[in-house]
């Protein structure tokens, strides 16, 4: 069964990956040019050139896990830019998955809980 757990961290590759690559070329991205531990929990998210397709990387106790979306239309709101990584919540990823900008000006902020005395 699928189970798979929350992420503590999630990071883009921001710009274009060759997603021909599989778990072992991904997995040298992150730790070559990333300098980022591939067998941590982290999500690490990947697009291709045209943003129509992601991969996403994620280490669990016995293996990775290697997720594809592919869009039959549109395309992904993916940033380009620096060669590190960006880091994300788990919001701005549900966001992107949905063809949304990571900026999302009609959104409500996140809301802390107050500590009552």
């Amino acid at each position: 069964m699928l189970n798979v757990q929350p992420a503590p961290q999630i990071y883009l590759a921001c710009g274009t990956t060759d997603l021909r690559k599989s778990i072992d070329g991904l997995s040298a991205v992150v730790q070559e040019r990333f300098q980022l531990d591939p067998f941590s929990t982290s999500l690490f998210v990947f697009c291709n050139k045209r943003r129509d397709k992601l991969k996403i990387l994620q280490w669990d106790h016995a293996g990775f896990w290697l997720f594809y979306r592919r869009l039959e239309r549109g395309t992904f709101q993916w940033p380009q830019g620096t060669h590190q990584p960006l880091t994300i919540s788990p919001r701005e990823l549900r966001w992107l998955l949905d063809g949304l900008s990571l900026i999302q000006r009609q959104a409500h902020l996140p809301v802390l809980a107050e500590t009552v005395v």
